[in-house]
Formats: C-alpha cells, structure tokens, sequence
C-alpha cells in the first residue's frame, strides 16, 4: 500500500468517516451560518488575525508534547507541521511526508520526505530531525500525550536524507492518522521545543504564556494554499461571556467552543457569523476510579444513571448535540456498537447501586465554565437529577484560568470535553489504555489493553469491528467516564471572515482556521 501527494491515498484508517455522511452532517450543522459562496471565493492576503481562546494558562510551553487545551492546540499548528495530516473528510493527508508505503501486516512502514522544506531557522528538514522528533515521546519515562500512540515502535530510523523507516512491535493500518497528531509535530534535530521552530505557516514572534502568542506569515512556507492573512495575536480569553463579548466588539475575529445558549446571539449581529458542525467531540466527567468512592462499579453507576442526558442536549445544548453512552466512539463511525443499549436517566436504578456503593464519602464534582462553555450548567442539571435519585453532589466552582493545567486529571471527579480523534485507535490509546498519558479515569483493564493491541494489526474489518465494539462495551459497562453528550463544534467568527472549513474533527477547523481563512476585500 502506497500514498503519495499527487495521488490520494487508497488506505483510510477503517474508523473513517464516509464523504458523503459527512457532507450531510455539515449540511445540517451549517445551515444558516456561512454563505455558502463564501466557500468558493479566491482568498486575500494580508491583514492581521485575532483569536479569542480559553484553555490558556501560566505553566503553558512551546513543547507540543503537552498542548492540551484550545489555546496551544490554536498556536502549535502555525508554528508545526506533523509528517502528515488529517483532512476535513476524516483523511489522512501527505504533510512533511510527501508519500508512503507499508508491506503486508502494517509493521513496517517507509515515509519519504518533501525536498526542499526548511525550518523558520533556516535549517533544512532532513529524516534525522525527524527520527529525533518521534523518539522524544518515546519511552516509559515520557511525559508526552502521545506516548501511548507511539507505544508500538520498535524503531525509527533515517534512510538516507530524505527517508524515515519505521517498525513497528505489531501492525497498524492507522499509522499515517498516528502521525498526523498534533503533539507529534516535527522540529529541528537537538531542539530544546523551547523557541517555536518548525515548518509552519506562521513563525513566532513572542509568547507570553497564558496571555497572548503572536506569529508573522512565513514568507518561505512550503505549502500554497494556507497562511493568507499576515499575522495571527492569539489571546487568552479563559472566560466564554468575556470571548463572546470580544467577539461582537469586534475586538477579536474568532473563537472558540461558543455556548449554545449564546448561539442565536451571533446569529442576529451583523458583524458575526456562526461555525456550527457536528462531530466527534464529546462532554464528560471522568471519575478517578482508583480514588474513593469512585473505586467501586456500583458508585460509577448509579452515578451514570442518576445524569439526565436527554434533558442536557435539550436545555443545555439547545439541540446542538447528540445524547452520549458512556463511551467515546460517534454514532457515524463504521465501528460503533450500534446494539449497546442506550443508558438512560432512571433513578430507580441509581438509588439501588448508590446503596450498594455504601459509601460515605462526599462527591466532590469540580467544575468551570473554563472546561468548556456550559459546563456549570451542565453540572447544575446533573446535581439536581441526582438528587432526586438521593445522591447528594457537590459542585466545586474552580476557576477558569488554568484549568486544564490544574484540574483535569488531578481532580478525582471532574468536567472535561474531548475533541475526539480520526480513528477509534487514537481515541482509545490516548485516553483509555492503562499507560496513556491521559488515562483520565486511572481505570486499568489488562483485557481491555490486549483487544486495543490486537485491533491494531487485525486486516479483518469484521474482526476488527469486534474487537472495537467489546471495547465500547467494558468502557460503557465498568469504566470510570460519564459521557453526557456529543456536542456540535460551534466555534463564531467576525462576518468579513471567509475560507473557514467545516471539520468534524476538532475545534476551529481541526486548529487550522488560523492558516486557512483570510480578510474579505
């Protein structure tokens, strides 16, 4: 199996997203937004882009390794380039990678690399800057958000200038999606990720963490069609009235993750315009399943049937998203297990495994608005259905700045959203599997980390629906997550905006908005 950048890959991780389904899904999540004329339009150069972000904080770095939030998820991709990418169709993409193949058994796989491509340093890019690139998440003493999914290479080596080979201990059809993720983004050889040096459309100015980043246009970027505008500010606005606010001002020209309480908001101004497109993101309250009372399966699920997700797409959505089951896999994703019977609020149930549990121990949620718009809401909801099953919740209001650098994951109950990811694969490894950095519920299952494993190399797409389809069993019947909902990506721009692209995964046009829209004349 080969790729190469004149000739669109044939392989698409079997979790891909059908054109077709997707294409509808925007067409119902965009109507009345954009103008559709707007799509097809030649872009402008020049202007100077701002975006309003949450998820900002004092301890954030230039290492993408942790980003972790929508401020730098927004400014890695100005400045990185991943060996490759994934599309708004759920495709993965050449990138620094301008071609690959596997031989049968998708454990050995061979990336030749664009000539010609240099670092904002002047530096070409060359296999050894990438073999140092990959080997730094490698390891059981790193830190990286992406350990798990490059948990399976034996080796990465340089082939030559211009190629990389890479073996795997199993196979993994999905390894061109792999590469595409953000933290995996591709720097010079010995970088201490300290100075924002890649290959993106965009180099960087300065950077004041937890405030504002600035980047200049590359004038030597590899790529045409991106980086129209000529610079891009990215603000730090944690809080969502505070970014709505600046919005409509006209003080910044894109944000992110718009309340839906605020939709209709946008949609009246003259001066703004809405991003609204289903997808694969999904809100949740992960529970420490190692940390009391969340330890026992019956604390977990009277907890999971005392939460009203019908009336939380109704109230707190406004209808712009689908209810959730407890586990992370969207209902248009060829592995989803369609015949998991849908958890529903029932406080019968609740009552009965909340007395089993037999726990004294307080319930603790904490939560902010900085986790994601709507979250205090939502916990809101969620605490009154408990009561009526008898359990009492008790909110703690932490604040939005930092959040998701001093809450997620150190907090045992807690809000979170998940952006999702291209192929159940990398949704799994990254968040699910005992070693994942993001092992966000502490839950270890050793049958769960052998299916994940042997999915991976299974050909079979019949085996290998199975496999993911007992996976989202065990998470939605033991795991420690509540998935409340899928949510739309509402994300809201200045009206003289235009070139945005609708994607289904992720936020801002998978964090790419920055380097594809441009200024109306």
């Amino acid at each position: 199996m080969a790729v190469d950048s004149k000739n669109t890959s044939p392989h698409r991780g079997e979790s891909g997203l059908a054109r077709r389904e997707f294409m509808a899904a925007v067409a119902v999540g965009l109507s009345g937004a954009m103008p559709r004329s707007a799509w097809s339009q030649t872009p402008n150069r020049g202007g100077d882009l701002v975006v309003g972000l949450g998820g900002a904080g004092t301890g954030d770095g230039l290492y993408p390794a942790f980003f972790n939030a929508d401020f730098m998820n927004c400014v890695g991709p100005q400045l990185y380039d991943c060996l490759t990418e994934v599309d708004e169709n759920i495709k993965a993409q050449p990138s620094l990678a301008e071609c690959w193949d596997t031989k049968p058994g998708a454990r050995d796989w061979v990336f030749k690399l664009r000539r010609g491509v240099t670092f904002h340093n002047g530096k070409d890019v060359t296999a050894a800057d990438v073999v140092f690139s990959l080997n730094h998440h490698r390891g059981k003493d790193s830190k990286s958000a992406a350990r798990a999914l490059v948990a399976s290479i034996a080796e990465t080596k340089a082939v030559g200038k211009h190629e990389i080979a890479i073996t795997l201990d199993g196979g993994n059809a999905d390894m061109p999606y792999i590469l595409a993720d953000w933290h995996l983004s591709i720097v010079p050889e010995g970088s201490t990720f300290k100075d924002g040096v890649g290959t993106g459309p965009f180099v960087l100015e300065s950077f004041e963490p937890g405030v504002r980043a600035r980047t200049r246009r590359n004038g030597k970027d590899w790529h045409g069609g991106r980086g129209f505008v000529e610079t891009v500010e990215t603000l730090a606005i944690n809080d969502p009235a505070a970014r709505l606010s600046a919005l409509i001002s006209g003080s910044v020209h894109l944000i992110a993750k718009v309340s839906p309480n605020s939709v209709a908001v946008l949609e009246r101004s003259q001066q703004t315009q809405v991003f609204n497109v289903p997808g694969t993101a999904h809100s949740e309250f992960p529970m420490h399943t190692d940390t009391p009372p969340y330890d026992t399966l019956d604390m977990r699920l009277a907890l999971k049937h005392a939460i009203d997700r019908e009336a939380i797409v109704k109230t707190v959505l406004r209808g712009h998203g689908r209810v959730g089951n407890d586990h992370p896999i969207a209902s248009f994703d060829p592995v989803f297990a369609a015949d998991l019977p849908q958890r529903v609020y029932d406080t019968d149930w609740a009552k009965f495994h909340f007395k089993k549990a037999d726990s004294a121990a307080p319930i603790v949620l904490s939560v902010s608005d900085g986790a994601f718009a709507g979250a205090v809401d939502l916990a809101q909801l969620f605490q009154a259905s408990a009561a009526k099953a008898g359990i009492t919740i008790t909110l703690n209001r932490v604040p939005s700045d930092g959040y998701y650098n001093n809450v997620w994951l150190k907090h045992p109950f807690c809000a979170n959203v998940f952006g999702g990811r291209p192929t159940p694969e990398m949704m799994l490894s990254t968040a699910y599997h005992s070693n994942a950095a993001w092992n966000k519920t502490r839950w270890r299952r050793p049958k769960f980390g052998e299916l994940l494993v042997a999915a991976r190399a299974e050909l079979d797409m019949g085996k290998r629906k199975q496999m993911y389809r007992d996976m989202q069993w065990m998470i939605h019947e033991d795991g420690g997550v509540i998935i409340q909902s899928f949510n739309n990506f509402i994300d809201g721009g200045a009206r003289k905006l235009r070139g945005f692209i609708p994607t289904p995964n992720r936020q801002l046009s998978g964090y790419r908005a920055p380097q594809k829209v441009w200024f109306e004349a």
